[in-house]
């Protein structure tokens, strides 16, 4: 399904864009910022609803656009420290294995999504995927140069894994509820301003300058973070919402499982090849597992 595979190409560029941030020394909190922004102004240009931000705060939706808007930026803060730390296969891994939460939210508001015995076994395995493709032994700390990770990072990962994990699952249910095509480009402008405003407030908590916004590495970097941002998920719920020939829709479960599965596989091949991650025997029966795991939910 090409909304799956837009989805896919845009969650991967993500990681792969922290990377560079962290590679070229780019303040990468401001890059947040300007990706909300710009994810904002292509809300405003998609949609097709006429706006009234007086009234606006009746729809049903909108209490779910701002809970998404706020942890969307404690998310993204956090993906893009665990990749810089971590490394970006097994942040992908981690970010992606979260699969398993919004899927046991699909099935239990989704009458017509069913978990199987099938499906639990995939469960099952997608959480263990989740410890073995981040363990690491202490004595890792000696070849920390090839590993590049320090075991008491760890938190990382498994904080990411539960924090999206429950923004997909608010995700799942504001489209299942109430998100149809009609108003996706409204509710998407909603969600990434609400990041753009709480991002912007804790840069002025912080008490640091606003011009550091308009240097243009920030700026293209920005720019280029907010495409691809909007566009994991947008097309995320463009497939959540398709219909076939038949008028049916596919099980969020298969939704979620699919989409996941691509950007693992995407993001462990770009981890090994452009950026020569390095892991553990135990690391990569992990990874091995969870597509495994990926696949069958995917199959179910």
């Amino acid at each position: 399904m090409i909304f799956l595979v837009f989805s896919i190409l845009s969650s991967a560029a993500i990681y792969i864009i922290f990377k560079y941030l962290d590679r070229f020394k780019i303040n990468t909190f401001n890059v947040i910022i300007i990706n909300y922004i710009t994810a904002t102004i292509l809300g405003l240009l998609l949609t097709k609803t006429q706006i009234d931000i007086f009234s606006i705060y009746k729809n049903a939706w909108f209490p779910y656009s701002i809970i998404i808007g706020v942890l969307f930026i404690m998310t993204f803060v956090l993906i893009a420290k665990s990749s810089q730390i971590v490394g970006i296969a097994i942040t992908s891994v981690s970010n992606k294995m979260s699969v398993i939460i919004p899927i046991a939210v699909s099935i239990i508001i989704d009458p017509l999504d069913v978990l199987t015995n099938l499906k639990a076994i995939g469960i099952i395995m997608a959480i263990l995927a989740v410890f073995l493709s981040v363990y690491r032994k202490p004595a890792c700390r000696q070849a920390r140069r090839k590993i590049e990770f320090d075991p008491r990072n760890i938190y990382l990962p498994i904080i990411l894994f539960l924090s999206m994990g429950l923004v997909d699952s608010i995700v799942k249910y504001a489209q299942h509820y109430y998100v149809a095509d009609d108003i996706l480009p409204l509710f998407t402008v909603i969600l990434f301003a609400m990041s753009a405003i709480a991002g912007l407030v804790t840069k002025l908590l912080r008490k640091t300058s606003f011009k550091e916004l308009l240097d243009i590495k920030i700026l293209l970097w920005g720019i280029g973070l907010g495409i691809s941002n909007y566009g994991s998920i947008y097309f995320l719920i463009k497939a959540l919402n398709y219909k076939n020939s038949l008028g049916n829709t596919l099980d969020g479960s298969i939704v979620f499982g699919i989409n996941n599965l691509g950007v693992i596989t995407l993001s462990v091949i770009i981890g090994l090849i452009v950026f020569k991650e390095k892991f553990l025997k135990i690391n990569w029966i992990g990874i091995i597992i969870s597509l495994i795991a990926i696949y069958i939910l995917s199959k179910t």
